[in-house]
């Protein structure tokens, strides 16, 4: 069972793993894999199991017969992250600054979500002379 939220862990390919991200784009996974094979961590990444199926609603005319439904749109293929240190923590890896990108800079938040693609590392405050 997870200590918070932002702990969690399951079995992945019957290995016991801290899971970084749920439900993310191949994209998106081939991303934190890469960032994290390279701070030494072993990645596990597993197709994530697809939502339950809802039903069609069915659309009578006025007249009381039937309208076919369109069937639903696809659903995209989404993967799930672990890494196979359970105790593993994003959060405190982002917050901590405990994770580099491969060209030696601290993997700000920024860059771990993506909205940059180059972390820019930041003197944390209570380094900053006044």
């Amino acid at each position: 069972m997870a200590i918070n939220k932002n702990h969690l862990f399951e079995e992945l390919d019957g290995v016991k793993c801290g899971i970084v991200e749920k439900e993310v784009s191949a994209d998106r996974a081939s991303f934190l894999k890469n960032l994290l094979e390279y701070n030494n961590f072993n990645v596990i990444v597993v197709p994530a199991p697809p939502p339950k199926a809802v039903s069609a609603a069915v659309v009578k005319a006025a007249d009381g017969t039937i309208i076919p439904s369109l069937p639903p749109p696809p659903v995209p293929e989404t993967f799930t992250v672990g890494v196979t240190d359970y105790t593993f923590n994003p959060i405190n890896a982002i917050f901590g600054r405990l994770l580099k990108t491969p060209d030696g800079h601290v993997v700000t938040l920024a860059y771990w979500e993506q909205k940059e693609t180059v972390s820019h590392d930041e003197v944390p405050y209570y380094e900053t002379s006044h």
